[in-house]
């Protein structure tokens, strides 16, 4: 049987799940990060993690970041 030459509607929601998922991951992630798109920056989320109990607040808020961006990033692509 001869393969498609265009991807079916099943790989196409994925693709799309996939690409939105990780978009709005990593946008939170810049959140944190630099304070884009509306975010307190890591100023703002180290005194929210500090909040929260985490300790060391400024390292917990670039490692939360970071992985929110990066597997956001790494998601989508």
């Amino acid at each position: 049987m001869a393969q498609q030459a265009h991807p079916n509607r099943r790989d196409l929601g994925l693709l799309v799940l996939r690409v939105g998922t990780g978009a709005v991951l990593a946008a939170h992630g810049t959140q944190k990060l630099f304070g884009w798109f509306g975010g307190g920056g890591i100023e703002g989320t180290s005194k929210g993690m500090e909040a929260m109990g985490f300790r060391p607040g400024r390292e917990s808020a670039i490692a939360a970041g970071l992985g929110e961006a990066g597997g956001g990033a790494l998601l989508a692509f």
